[in-house]
């Protein structure tokens, strides 16, 4: 004995001084490595009980049951059956004797030691595990340890690891739904018992004034005035031992409910049961006891109690997931709503001494549940609403017990009255949710269209209302100030909803709250439009109105408004109207197409008041205007100029469809509204404009010369004024995003063919002029780069020459971008102006080869133009510019470009591998001939400097242009002949290229042996491509020579377990490979698989082979393949942990 109380005593002191803060690394480093070796002894285990039992220092008892641990999930197979008996009859003897005075952690962890036996053993050599922890719930002394066993064991073995083999879980799981009648029951009957217990003893309070008027509602959600009267019951005041066993039982109750399907073993008791305790969580009576009694110990208990609550609608929310209800479950679901929803109600009811909103700030204090971080009611009767709309609404609508316009008053109630902005937000994606479903079946079902809306109007307009309130400073200033409008989100959640990079606070507020205004609009139109309008007049009358407060003073015009009051006023009516401009905006969308003409008189009304804003704005300047709180007022006047610009603008394709009816009659009417818009853009088209009111001038310009394309808008003299001012060199240049914009419109008023005439009307002779010297105009100072480049350049004049090629091709990039789907004409003219500067680049590649900075650009450039221009640039000159870059693209040209350059250099590689892609995907016989070389370039050149790095840098545009090589040139590879289509199956189509056919064939094997996950996903999708359009699989030269060689890699793959996120279509991928030839998979492929993998003996691979049944169809195969991979990790794991020498039978 006294070798184990030396032991003892020494690993108590290197236990302290491995947690020592003066203990250094290297120190630490030798303790574990001693401890290490330690648990690896046999009979190690021996010392670690005697520890157990013996210390009261936690370091000691967690290293001595991680030994446990250890022996029994990886050494378990080879520990003599004798030790196993004494494992398994000594930790539970040791657990029932210390259960009390363990600290928690502890006795969890000693909990799961004796669970991870009972995961190898039972029911075989451990038949009394699971009678044991019924036995321990049963016996009142022991129910909480009973408890947290049974959760352990819910947790261990219903989802186990992979540490077993697929038999074993199967075998689990089936055990433990056997099990799943008895153990509800027992959980039902525990709860059941303390609650009457209490509520026998707890005081009727009497009856509150406000308590008839929930009679009503209630009776009618419950359809039964006896379930309503249960739930009317007082709450019973637990003490904290039932309150500790009762918050352990519903955390078992929320994991069974989180893998056992919905069954009959549900019972009605046990649901009633879980939503009285559901109660807990929202009656602020219970929490309210610390503050009468003033201690903290019942702080603590108000805690606890609200912990019930959630725990309780933690269960609920795990049976409100599951989507697949059978038909005898339904009733119990409908019961559970209408439960629900008397909760809800309660939440929401006004009374005396409780506002809505501090009732559910109450209710939205954190409270920490075991084990997983602070969660909220609030948040959870949130998540539970979420899933009743979008998962069950429409099963339960139909049911007219069940009152949906009511529920619907109960959560505007609680939507409307959210503590918090991420609580608003939650509840307005649950009501975005409940309008798609609404739209979605007026879709499906046209003919009830009237009778849905009207039982739904009310409910919506109120919505409506109220969420355009929301967005008010008028309304909501306190809360809407609250919001920060400076800093970018990163959230990503909010990014990808979006479809946004990033926004602020308030942005994303006010964007949430404009998709409900939408969505409203889509369903009642003419409701919508007539709530939003007055609004929007409302602050449009003041603004219109500042006119009267200018006044000029020495150094311009001021705004005459300086009391403090009448400033904050007109900021927060400017601020509503940026905001009502953005929600018009939003709406434009549904005024054209088939209701255009139904609606028109409302849009008219919109954008006669938005033109006359916008010129307005312009010609009293108010975005230069001196105000009494510059920081303030000058932005607000800015943001509204712009916003009403850009409200405008979302009207360009109703203005569209104006032109194209009225276009013979009588225009006046729409040319007085281009016109005018027209002069209310150019004055802010200067670089003196402040960029975000420019930027929003120059994307109505587009629109209105891209999407409207009236034939009169060049002969507008504010529009060659603009000319005149683009054209001009002496004029300063504006910033670059609004050059390229203004560019675009130009060019697009002489490219685009203008709507509503004929081919003989379109005047191509003299726009193809204009548009010619406007180009020239754009390029002057580009094209005399020509004759200067070939002289060396000093540093500044670089530099400089790098701004002229830099703002030269962003602008021509981006003309030939914005027609590259119009009409062949369009890109001709396009192309004839562009001519000689697309020559000069070509020129000016090769000076520039080592500035990769500039080739990026001009590779931009070519990329842009191969894909809009290519069939314009004709041949002889494509095939020119695709030799330079073949010739200028050296070996060590690549190698400088991916090595040494960093990114840049990388994207430049990426940008010719692009082009080559267009190339390559071109019909016809004409880029034929360079397919040679582009596939040597590849895989000679580009490949061998790609292939062993790690970073995913240029590989996945290689493999783009590799796959497209395959997909569009397969005649290059397959020559296929009349005789072999005709006699399909019999003759093998000829082979030629076997050599570089093979050599990219090997290069997408390769890749799938690099852990880059998205290189993988994409290669994997291009094979499958090219066996579904091409029959890669079925190909002689793939099927005899690569198949089986692609199978064993993916299944190496799975093992590996290294790209786990693509299991799935690994396993089709495999199937699809396998189903070529399943006769040589079974009787070839997978006995050699099977004899080459080391770490199991020729037993188990016998077990394994014969576990692979000879299932032909899909979802059996991958069945089976998953099935193999599993077990073979678990037979390697077994035998890994076998001591040495072991003889296996």
């Amino acid at each position: 004995m006294a070798s184990e109380e030396a032991s003892l005593r020494a690993l108590e002191s290197l236990m302290t001084e491995f947690f020592h803060n003066c203990t250094t690394n290297e120190r630490k480093r030798e303790i574990e490595e001693l401890l290490n070796n330690f648990a690896q002894q046999i009979g190690a285990w021996r010392f670690c009980l005697y520890f157990l039992s013996s210390t009261r220092n936690d370091y000691v008892m967690m290293y001595s049951l991680t030994v446990f641990e250890n022996l029994i999930n990886k050494m378990w197979l080879g520990v003599p059956s004798q030790d196993k008996m004494e494992i398994r009859s000594c930790l539970p003897k040791l657990l029932l004797a210390q259960h009390k005075t363990l600290p928690y952690f502890i006795r969890n962890k000693l909990c799961k030691v004796i669970v991870d036996i009972g995961r190898q053993d039972w029911p075989m050599f451990y038949h009394d595990f699971f009678t044991n922890i019924l036995q321990l719930i049963q016996s009142p002394v022991t129910t909480p340890l009973g408890l947290i066993m049974l959760k352990t064991t819910s947790e261990e073995l219903a989802c186990p690891r992979e540490d077993l083999s697929v038999a074993r879980k199967e075998e689990l799981r089936k055990l433990l739904l056997d099990q799943v009648q008895t153990v509800l029951g027992l959980l039902t009957g525990i709860l059941e018992s303390i609650w009457d217990k209490h509520s026998v003893t707890a005081a009727t309070p009497p009856p509150s004034p406000t308590s008839g008027e929930s009679g009503d509602l209630l009776s009618s959600l419950l359809q039964s005035p006896n379930a309503a009267k249960l739930l009317n019951q007082p709450i019973p005041i637990l003490d904290t031992e039932s309150e500790y066993i009762c918050s352990l039982a519903l955390e078992c109750l929320a994991h069974l409910f989180s893998w056992i399907p919905l069954s009959t073993s549900i019972t009605p008791s046990l649901l009633t049961t879980i939503f009285h305790f559901a109660r807990f969580g929202c009656d602020t009576r219970v929490r309210k006891m610390s503050s009468v009694n003033g201690s903290s110990q019942n702080s603590v208990l108000g805690q606890e109690r609200g912990r019930l609550g959630v725990l309780a609608m933690s269960c609920i929310n795990e049976l409100m997931s599951k989507n697949c209800v059978p038909m005898e479950f339904e009733e119990y679901l409908l019961r559970m709503f209408q439960q629900t929803f008397y909760l809800l109600q309660k939440i929401t009811k006004e009374n005396n001494a409780h506002t809505v909103k501090s009732r559910l700030e109450e209710l939205d204090e954190r409270v920490l549940c075991w084990g997983r971080q602070a969660e909220s009611y609030i948040e959870k009767f949130t998540d539970f609403l979420r899933l009743f709309v979008s998962v069950h609404l429409r099963r339960i609508e139909s049911y007219s017990q069940f009152p949906v316009v009511e529920f619907l008053a109960l959560l505007f109630k609680y939507t409307f009255h959210q503590p918090t902005h991420e609580g608003y937000f939650s509840c307005l994606d649950i009501w975005t949710l409940f309008l798609d479903y609404l739209t979605s079946k007026i879709k499906s079902r046209l003919a009830d269209k009237e009778a849905v809306l009207n039982r739904y109007e009310d409910a919506l307009v109120l919505l409506l209302t109220e969420v355009l309130n929301r967005i008010q400073f008028r309304y909501n200033q306190a809360q809407l100030e609250e919001l920060d409008d400076e800093t970018l989100d990163d959230d990503v959640r909010s990014r990808v909803e979006q479809g946004q990079l990033q926004q602020t606070e308030w942005q994303r507020y006010l964007r949430q709250s404009l998709e409900v205004v939408a969505k409203v609009m889509e369903l009642l139109p003419t409701h919508a439009f007539s709530t939003l309008f007055p609004v929007l007049q409302d602050n449009l009358e003041v603004y219109l109105g500042l006119q009267q407060f200018v006044v000029t003073s020495g150094t311009g015009h001021r705004l005459n408004i300086t009391a403090e009051n009448d400033c904050r006023r007109l900021h927060c009516s400017l601020r509503d109207l940026s905001s009502l401009l953005q929600a018009v905006g939003r709406l434009a969308e549904y005024f054209i197409g088939d209701v255009f003409a139904a609606r028109f008189n409302d849009a008219l009304t919109v954008v006669e008041r938005l033109v006359k804003v916008t010129l307005y704005g312009s010609q009293i300047k108010l975005y230069n205007i001196e105000t009494a709180v510059p920081s303030v007022l000058k932005p607000d006047l800015i943001d509204v100029h712009a916003q009403s610009l850009a409200a405008l603008q979302a009207y360009a394709h109703w203005l569209a469809q104006f032109y194209s009816e009225v276009h013979r009659q009588n225009p006046e009417q729409f040319i007085s509204l281009v016109s005018t818009a027209l002069e209310a853009i150019t004055p802010l088209i200067s670089s003196k404009v402040q960029e975000k009111l420019l930027l929003s001038a120059c994307h109505l310009l587009v629109s209105l010369a891209t999407t409207v394309r009236p034939v009169f808008l060049i002969s507008i003299p504010a529009v060659q004024k603009v000319f005149n001012r683009i054209t001009d060199t002496s004029a300063q240049r504006l910033p670059d995003k609004a050059q390229v914009l203004v560019c675009r419109a130009l060019s697009n008023v002489l490219l685009l063919p203008w709507p509503n005439l004929p081919e003989s009307e379109q005047q191509w002779a003299v726009r193809s002029t204009n548009h010619a010297s406007l180009i020239s105009a754009l390029t002057r100072e580009y094209r005399q780069l020509k004759s200067n480049v070939i002289l060396p350049q000093r540093k500044v004049q670089l530099e400089d020459t790098k701004v002229i090629i830099h703002q030269t091709l962003s602008v021509l990039e981006d003309i030939v971008e914005s027609i590259s789907g119009e009409s062949t004409k369009s890109r001709q003219i396009c192309y004839q102006s562009l001519q000689e500067s697309v020559q000069v680049s070509l020129a000016l590649f090769p000076a520039f080869i080592h500035q990769s900075d500039v080739t990026d650009e001009m590779l931009s450039f070519f990329l842009t133009l191969f894909q809009g221009l290519r069939v314009q640039m004709g041949v002889p000159f494509t095939e020119q510019i695709i030799q330079t870059f073949l010739n200028m693209f050296t070996r060590e040209q690549l190698a400088e470009s991916i090595l040494h350059e960093g990114s840049t250099g990388c994207r430049v590689v990426e940008k010719f591998l692009k082009i080559l892609q267009v190339v390559v995907q071109e019909p016809g016989q004409v880029f034929k001939p360079f397919l040679p070389s582009v596939i040597s370039l590849c895989m000679e050149q580009v490949y061998p400097i790609i292939a062993e790095r790690s970073s995913p840098d240029v590989k996945a545009e290689l493999f783009e242009l590799l796959f497209r090589i395959l997909h569009h040139n397969w005649r290059y590879f397959f020559k296929s002949s009349v005789l072999a289509s005709v006699q399909r199956g019999v003759a093998e189509e000829q082979m030629e290229n076997e050599a570089q056919f093979s050599a990219i064939m090997q290069a997408f094997g390769q890749s799938f042996l690099q852990p880059d996950i998205h290189l993988f996903k994409q290669n994997l999708f291009y094979l499958e491509t090219l066996n579904t359009k091409q029959k890669l699989y079925h190909k002689k030269i793939f099927r005899t020579t690569m198949l089986f060689q692609f199978v064993n890699v993916l299944l190496q793959v799975l093992v590996h377990k290294s790209h786990d996120l693509l299991q799935e279509e690994i396993g089709i991928a495999t199937y699809n490979m396998a189903s070529v030839d399943f006769d040589g998979f079974y009787s070839a492929f997978l006995p050699e698989f099977l004899a080459s993998c080391d770490g199991v003996d020729s037993n188990q691979k016998n077990v394994l082979a014969r576990n692979f049944k000879m299932d032909k169809d899909l979802p059996s195969f991958t069945q089976n393949v998953h099935r193999l991979v599993n077990d073979l990790r678990y037979y390697r794991l077994c035998n890994d942990s076998l001591p040495p020498g072991t003889v296996k039978l």
